[in-house]
């Protein structure tokens, strides 16, 4: 189980990837390491097995609950984040000494709306980004930069214009990696985003 190491529990959705790629980047950006279960792709692996290890292993969690309209295809709600809240929580609740450790900070879109879909936390501190990048980068920063406790990473406001700064270049990063955009894999954004910000003079 490693200090360093942040799971990632958001959609992977088209519509949803720019507050992905912000929460990848302020994680890498706060001195951590990003994990999620875009990380791997084995067929031979289960898949939940595969995010359990990947809960395990990791001691601080980011989980965004905001995504929970109705998929227009099947009419019916995707659960996998609170899904993995849930086993998230239950790894620091039952778990062993390292496994207590565990923390994690909430997201969600706008205020109560977990209430609605899933009651049972409402005892624990949820975050409201209102589908805001800057709000969800200036939280997420903070929240890590009290975890790490290291006063060289910036606040959230800076790591949000470093942010900006990167997805301008991200474009031309992809073309010198002869990659369209929409075939970068979650390995190479980790590494697009670490090569940047050694490079970038803002950083």
């Amino acid at each position: 189980m490693s200090k360093r190491d942040v799971f990632i529990n958001c959609p992977f959705s088209k519509d949803y990837e720019p507050y992905f790629h912000a929460i990848v980047f302020v994680v890498i950006r706060s001195g951590f390491k990003p994990r999620c279960a875009l990380e791997s792709d084995d067929s031979g692996d289960n898949r939940f097995g595969k995010i359990c290890q990947i809960i395990a292993d990791c001691d601080l969690g980011v989980h965004d609950i905001s995504k929970t309209e109705l998929d227009s295809r099947t009419s019916l709600p995707r659960f996998n984040m609170p899904l993995e809240l849930g086993l998230f929580l239950a790894a620091k609740r039952f778990g062993d000494r390292d496994q207590k450790r565990k923390k994690c900070i909430i997201f969600e879109s706008r205020q109560y709306d977990y209430q609605k879909f899933m009651s049972d936390i409402a005892g624990q501190d949820i975050h409201f980004h209102r589908k805001s990048l800057k709000t969800l980068i200036e939280k997420l920063g903070s929240w890590l930069r009290r975890e790490t406790g290291d006063e060289v990473v910036p606040g959230g406001s800076a790591i949000h214009a470093e942010y900006r700064s990167f997805k301008k270049d991200l474009p031309k990063l992809c073309k010198a990696a002869k990659l369209k955009q929409r075939e970068m894999i979650f390995s190479e954004l980790c590494r697009f985003i670490e090569n940047w910000i050694v490079s970038s003079p803002t950083s």
